[in-house]
């Protein structure tokens, strides 16, 4: 059974995930960017893979988690992909205050130290289908902040030139799709173990 802090920390999770997508939606079609707006799409995905995580109770239901959601990682990360290298070329990133800035970096900082710690606490442990699932969400929530953290960082701060702006999107953008797209198939690969319990 996934425990009472666990899933209260999953659960604020669900509610930042659909506040945020809200927000990037909302961002990408005040300020015409078809960036913001994928993921936007993509964190309101992983609200509904969040929700669906936590909703199942049925063991007969729970054994088909990891296969579900390691299919909805890596069929999100493919579109995310091509949008990297769309918007590489139209889509430079917002600009934010230099606060703003230090304040979204701090955040991205501490979710992506925290879902690595978790994720890797998983390793090699006997851990419930739920928990080891909501933690491979949390860490493709947290790598994809490091992308949208970089395409802000880059307009916001400095002067660098266009095309090394364009090379560093391409390239952070593409490295983080495929981090979402091993963790589906590292879902996927886990349900071929038993050290995962139908709890």
């Amino acid at each position: 059974m996934i425990k009472i802090k666990s899933f209260q920390i999953a659960i604020f999770s669900l509610l930042m995930n659909i506040a945020y997508s809200i927000y990037n939606i909302a961002l990408g079609i005040i300020t015409h960017s078809w960036w913001f707006v994928t993921i936007g799409v993509y964190y309101s995905v992983l609200s509904l893979m969040r929700f669906v995580v936590l909703s199942i109770r049925k063991k007969s239901i729970k054994r088909y988690l990891k296969t579900f959601t390691g299919i909805m990682l890596m069929l999100t990360s493919l579109p995310l992909a091509g949008m990297v290298i769309l918007t590489s070329f139209k889509d430079r990133g917002v600009v934010h205050h230099e606060i703003v800035m230090i304040t979204i970096a701090l955040y991205t900082f501490i979710k992506i130290t925290l879902a690595t710690i978790n994720l890797v606490k998983t390793k090699g442990k006997k851990v419930s289908v739920t928990l080891n699932t909501l933690r491979h969400i949390s860490f493709a929530d947290a790598a994809v902040s490091i992308s949208a953290l970089q395409r802000s960082m880059l307009v916001s701060f400095g002067d660098m030139p266009e095309n090394d702006i364009r090379i560093f999107n391409i390239v952070v953008g593409s490295v983080v799709c495929f981090v979402v797209f091993l963790l589906g198939l590292s879902l996927l690969g886990l349900g071929a173990k038993r050290k995962i319990n139908i709890v």
